[in-house]
């Protein structure tokens, strides 16, 4: 029987790796330039953390969480970072030791949704949580992040979306509203919208159905019924994107797709690569209730997370590009064991670096060497051994070099060096 993964979780092959690297470091890089610091969660946290920090009247935890009983627990296989990292929060007071953290995560979640284009059951996301900072300055300079980010990664055509959704008081006011408006067309809305009418009619909004689009395009506005607090927030928000010179449109029904959001809700899209209709590469906001809800202390928070896969869908090939790579051929089992040594002194170097043994023609080892991506590539044989030297060869540019043996290793290095620096890997 000839297995196969199961559907919707795919495998990562070492052809395809060299993108995903670019990307993951790429988030790294700016994240800490930003001032995060990782934190790495478990993939299994308790059901009720996701019931109670998403929302039971969501899709997430409706119908696409993989949930299993162990004992007497009920786990979970985690669908999204931000609830795990506030648990992680909470469960170690780390609101006692420092007044604003700032975490960033990356790994696989887990979602039992439809496979499509960019959408996997098994996928990977990259975020960044704030706790302890209510200010806009901190959720424009979040946004502000991303586009740079983005545009680090050769992405175009990026559009900021943005909205309010408020606090309590003014959530529960636009929930009123909305049903008021929504009763008197039930029957125009499809029977998952008229069903939620009841329980929490915001996530009539978010629907992909375009009946209930139809309906939702003339629903009254959350900015309408925002109090003073919210609208200096959103206004303070608005003020700082401005002072960045970061474009963005207000977009009165942005509401996500998760309950816990509060006050600033944002998107980024783009039109580039092979994204399709589902256009977006990052979205986030803020969820200032959900320290004090898994039982901390009252404590502002935003955050936000992005598909690796749809990025990647996004990236140009050529933001793959990595030749920062020694490969080193002995030719005669005579220069196999020095070939040894120079490999192992490159690595020490921070080089990577494939030496190989197998005895294979000069021609057949070069194939090897071009198909890897190599930037430099080291020959030594008999008569090289014999004058203590190497050839050194630059297979970018196409040139050739004699080199000593004390010399090569730090001739390697910069060579690779000036790869990596140009190929921003």
């Amino acid at each position: 029987m000839a297995f196969r993964a199961v559907k919707g979780m795919n495998d990562v092959l070492s052809n395809d790796s060299p993108r995903w690297q670019r990307l993951e470091r790429a988030f790294q890089r700016q994240a800490r330039l930003y001032g995060y610091e990782e934190v790495r969660t478990p993939v299994v946290e308790h059901t009720d953390l996701f019931v109670r920090s998403i929302g039971e009247v969501t899709d997430v935890v409706e119908k696409e969480m993989y949930s299993f009983q162990h004992h007497r627990d009920a786990l979970t296989l985690r669908p999204e970072g931000t609830a795990g990292a506030t648990r992680a929060y909470v469960e170690h007071k780390v609101y006692a030791r420092e007044t604003v953290t700032r975490w960033y995560y990356l790994g696989p979640m887990f979602r039992a949704e439809r496979p499509q284009r960019g959408r996997y059951r098994q996928f990977y996301q990259a975020g960044c949580e704030i706790y302890g900072d209510p200010g806009p300055v901190a959720d424009a300079e979040m946004i502000d992040m991303l586009v740079g980010l983005f545009r680090q990664l050769g992405i175009g055509e990026l559009q900021v979306a943005i909205n309010s959704l408020g606090g309590s008081a003014t959530r529960q006011r636009y929930r009123e509203a909305l049903t008021e408006y929504f009763t008197p067309q039930v029957g125009a809305l499809s029977a998952h919208a008229q069903e939620r009418l009841g329980k929490n009619p915001l996530r009539i909004l978010d629907s992909k159905d375009p009946k209930d689009q139809a309906v939702a395009a003339g629903a009254p506005s959350m900015l309408d019924v925002l109090d003073d607090a919210d609208r200096e927030h959103f206004d303070g928000l608005k003020r700082a994107l401005d002072a960045l010179e970061t474009p963005y449109v207000v977009e009165p029904r942005l509401v996500r797709g998760l309950d816990y959001y509060t006050r600033t809700s944002f998107e980024i899209r783009s039109e580039a690569g092979e994204l399709g209709a589902q256009n977006t590469l990052a979205g986030g906001g803020r969820y200032d209730n959900m320290v004090e809800e898994l039982g901390g202390p009252a404590t502002p928070a935003i955050g936000f997370a992005m598909g690796l896969e749809r990025i990647l869908l996004a990236m140009p090939e050529s933001a793959a590009a990595d030749r920062a790579g020694c490969y080193i051929m002995p030719l005669g089992s005579a220069a196999l064991p020095k070939a040894l040594t120079i490999a192992r002194e490159v690595r020490a170097r921070g080089v990577r670096v494939e030496c190989d043994g197998r005895g294979q023609s000069l021609k057949s080892q070069m194939r090897r060497a071009d198909s890897l991506g190599m930037r430099a590539c080291i020959v030594l044989g008999e008569d090289e051994l014999s004058r203590g030297v190497v050839q050194l060869k630059d297979l970018e540019k196409h040139t050739q070099r004699e080199v000593s043996f004390t010399e090569i290793a730090e001739q390697v290095r910069a060579l690779c060096t000036v790869s990596a620096e140009a190929g921003g890997a």
